[in-house]
């Protein structure tokens, strides 16, 4: 069997877990045994990491920006080179105090791209930003994924305040939820006393909504959301925004939840406004979305089926992983010619 090296942040970490471990059988079909291994700190550690590429057919490096001598030194040892990327890792992301741009990310970034045999992009956005440093040829789009046999279907039965809204998340992406507070404090002076089921490792506290934590486990992740009955989304309209693939997003609507959402990144491709969901710009919209939703629940039952259709048509493991697999043998060794443009 040929072998499959990933190396990867760590094993439980969300982006390993959906877009290369969920692709794992598909990889075996295809006779590739997939081993992951976590990326060291330190320049020794990781240097030897990265010569145990000269073992591998093909080595999956995952959204890690090495240092520009580290990955010269994969590519030197790395018969077949892919690149995954999920995030607009080639910047800060759309909270930091420094600001969006930095010409260290940006540099290694370049490097990663130019190097690869073939790069993965989560969306459409993350391969135009590849396709400049790189032939769009070996540029290819494959987004996060779900199982949607994972995900029990919500049942709808609540009304009014009563019915429960979802957000699944990490304690790293809540900075996103507290941005949302005007949008959610409409919906609360619209709706009082409704319920926000947070599933995350960390609560917050949100004026006007009864935040209940729901601690986040990937064996309870899927009950934890059919047990609600909306699942929302927002973004700040920005660059970095526009690198998300929107995983949240797929988990409501494999769960039967209609989605509420900002239409900013991938949000308008995946959420169909009056179909799977309903697309909000200002708080006022964001509560007459909740509020429309929470009065009826067979519109809920019935967005949800068409999300959870669109899921399994469009975002779904079945769907992607046998494209995954196929990329992985493809084509042969890019020889890289180092140049100030691309590293220096």
């Amino acid at each position: 069997m040929k072998k499959v090296l990933a190396l990867i942040e760590c094993p439980d970490h969300v982006c390993y877990r959906y877009r290369i471990a969920a692709f794992a059988p598909a990889m075996a079909e295809r006779g590739f045994a997939l081993q992951a291994v976590p990326l060291r700190r330190g320049v020794l550690a990781r240097s030897a990491q990265l010569l145990a590429a000269r073992r591998a057919d093909v080595t999956v490096l995952q959204r890690k920006l090495l240092a520009v001598a580290h990955v010269r030194l994969l590519r030197r040892f790395a018969p077949r080179l892919v690149y995954d990327v999920d995030d607009a890792v080639f910047q800060r992301d759309s909270y930091h105090r420094k600001g969006p741009h930095s010409r260290k990310l940006r540099v290694r970034f370049r490097a990663a791209v130019a190097a690869a045999d073939a790069v993965i992009a989560g969306n459409d956005y993350l391969r135009e930003r590849v396709a400049e440093h790189t032939d769009p040829a070996r540029t290819h789009v494959i987004p996060t994924c779900v199982d949607p046999g994972r995900y029990e279907v919500a049942a709808h039965r609540r009304l009014g305040n009563e019915v429960r809204l979802a957000w699944i998340g990490s304690s790293s992406t809540l900075q996103g939820l507290n941005m949302a507070g005007p949008w959610l404090a409409a919906v609360a002076r619209r709706c009082p006393g409704l319920e926000l089921r947070l599933i995350c490792d960390r609560s917050v506290e949100l004026p006007g909504l009864r935040v209940v934590l729901r601690p986040w486990s990937s064996d309870t992740e899927a009950e934890e959301l059919a047990a609600a009955d909306i699942g929302i989304s927002w973004l700040p309209d920005d660059e970095f925004s526009r690198g998300k693939c929107g995983l949240k997003v797929l988990q409501y609507m494999a769960a039967g939840l209609p989605v509420v959402a900002n239409p900013v990144g991938v949000h308008p491709q995946m959420v169909v406004h009056g179909g799977s969901g309903l697309l909000a710009s200002t708080p006022n919209e964001w509560a007459d979305a909740v509020v429309r939703l929470a009065a009826d629940p067979v519109l809920r039952a019935r967005m949800g089926r068409d999300g959870r259709n669109r899921v399994e048509q469009h975002y779904s493991v079945e769907r992607w992983g046998p494209q995954f697999a196929d990329l992985l043998p493809r084509g042969g060794r890019f020889r890289l010619v180092w140049t100030a443009r691309n590293g220096k």
